[in-house]
């Protein structure tokens, strides 16, 4: 992902940064989305799981990247609680 637009990148809810979430949190969304235990905001499963994400600084909520373009759509955001294990910090 180009630095210049993660710089500028905001999470549209709390228009807190965003940071591109590393391997370690990334293996725990992974396995609680294989598990079938995270949903999207608006409800729907999460089912396919991530290649790239981008994570807000409180680390609460998690917007996947498809095929290198952010979707910072708040209906599809993930929740950080929904994966056990989830890295703090």
């Amino acid at each position: 992902m180009d630095r210049k637009l993660l710089d500028i990148l905001v999470c549209p809810a709390t228009r807190q940064p965003l940071a591109l979430l590393e391997p370690a949190g990334l293996e725990a969304l992974n396995h609680a989305i294989q598990a079938g235990a995270v949903k999207r905001s608006d409800g729907s499963p999460q089912a396919e799981v991530l290649r790239e994400a981008l994570v807000t600084r409180d680390r609460r909520t998690v917007y996947r990247i498809d095929d290198g373009i952010p979707v910072l759509l708040v209906e599809d955001a993930l929740a950080t609680a929904q994966a056990d294990g989830f890295p703090a910090a």
